[in-house]
């Protein structure tokens, strides 16, 4: 299927949250007041002006070493996306897809009543659906469609200085993944990509990938039975949104 894609190496990734700032600073979102919970992650959680968050996780090994888990959490863009297929039935135009990169976009001018919403990211494999409770609309990540357009990198890709965040054609993204792969497996027995074949953020983790985070692979019982085999065709439409 045409469009962009992403691939996130978690292998190379050292939490430096420069892509989560740079996602910040694109999108004009303000900063998150939190406190201190035990963690080096910050914020707590994904939110409706946090869409890039980088998750922390840890655990301690047979020799009583710690062991860190960087992941990158975003929204995947599914090919096949259920939260599009719910709001569809709800909200006409809440979901959009961006016809130049496939993106899925939550249009912010399209007003979503919270019992809808409720719907709408239940049945999201990876929970990411957020509410602005001040503008009665969706948020999340847009794939920087309007940079991608202009032919710029996502601001997350731009920032990333160790090449762990990469961008491009989904035929030359897969292949790259697929080729990383091979080489992470020569070390990690367990590497693997998430979900290529369905969505267009593939993670690469060397590990269990619920190491990483709760919802780094899972799929509730509707969201992602939809997700893997829904194959009906989705019309994408030119978005000329303003996102803020």
């Amino acid at each position: 299927m045409a469009g962009k894609s992403f691939f996130i190496d978690t292998t190379k990734c050292t939490a430096c949250r420069g892509c989560q700032i740079a996602c910040k600073q694109w999108n004009q979102n303000p900063g998150t007041k939190t406190t201190q919970r035990g963690t080096y992650q910050n914020p707590a959680d994904l939110s409706a002006s946090t869409f890039k968050l980088v998750r922390y996780s840890e655990e301690i090994d047979k020799g009583g070493e710690p062991k860190w888990y960087f992941f990158p959490d975003q929204c995947r863009h599914c090919l096949y996306p259920p939260c599009k297929m719910v709001a569809d039935q709800k909200v006409q135009g809440a979901v959009i897809l961006d016809s130049k990169t496939r993106a899925v976009i939550f249009n912010p001018a399209v007003k979503v009543s919270p019992e809808d919403f409720k719907e709408i990211r239940a049945i999201c494999p990876f929970d990411i659906p957020r509410y602005n409770e001040k503008l009665g609309s969706m948020a999340k990540c847009t794939m920087c469609f309007d940079r991608v357009s202009e032919g710029m990198l996502p601001a997350c890709v731009k920032a990333c200085p160790t090449g762990a965040m990469n961008f491009g054609d989904r035929d030359v993204i897969r292949k790259m993944a697929e080729n990383r792969l091979d080489e992470v497996k020569n070390e990690h027995r367990k590497a693997s990509l998430i979900y290529p074949e369905a969505i267009r953020v593939i993670f690469l983790v060397k590990d269990d990938p619920e190491k990483y985070h709760q919802f780094a692979a899972r799929q509730n019982e509707t969201g992602g039975k939809r997700m893997m085999a829904q194959k009906q065709p989705l019309h994408p439409v030119t978005s000329r949104l303003k996102i803020s």
